[in-house]
């Protein structure tokens, strides 16, 4: 508010003591326009916008899609080894979580509710 009143105060006093009109003071910014989050992104915030407008997801940011779960469309389960722990919540008001071990190769039935898991190699971004 102060900043406003002294702005205007200065604007007015620049007006009226000169006879030739006085160009209006701009901000700083409003020369170039504001810098959008790309043009000013710098790092791994860079590297992550560059790879999304590429249509990549280098650290596995958006959802997942969504899989049927049977045995020609399984969960898939990235993992950078050979084996993964998976917790299947069964039913979607159940609170208990069943846990087990999927291992490479083909896909794999949760013990509990028969949905079928399968484990993808997954690189790293480094």
């Amino acid at each position: 508010m102060a900043a406003r009143l002294l702005f205007r105060t200065a604007v007015r006093t620049a007006t009226t003591l000169r006879v030739s009109p006085v160009k209006a003071l701009t901000r700083g910014m409003a020369a170039g326009g504001i810098p959008t989050d790309e043009e000013q992104a710098t790092g791994m915030e860079k590297i992550v916008m560059h790879a999304l407008k590429e249509g990549s997801d280098p650290y596995s940011m958006l959802k997942p899609k969504e899989y049927a779960g049977s045995k020609e469309d399984p969960h898939l389960v990235p993992s950078i080894t050979n084996k993964r722990v998976v917790g299947c919540v069964c039913e979607e008001d159940n609170t208990a979580v069943v846990w087990f071990w999927l291992h490479e190769g083909q896909a794999q039935r949760c013990p509990s509710c028969g949905s079928h898991y399968q484990l993808v190699a997954h690189e790293l971004p480094h």
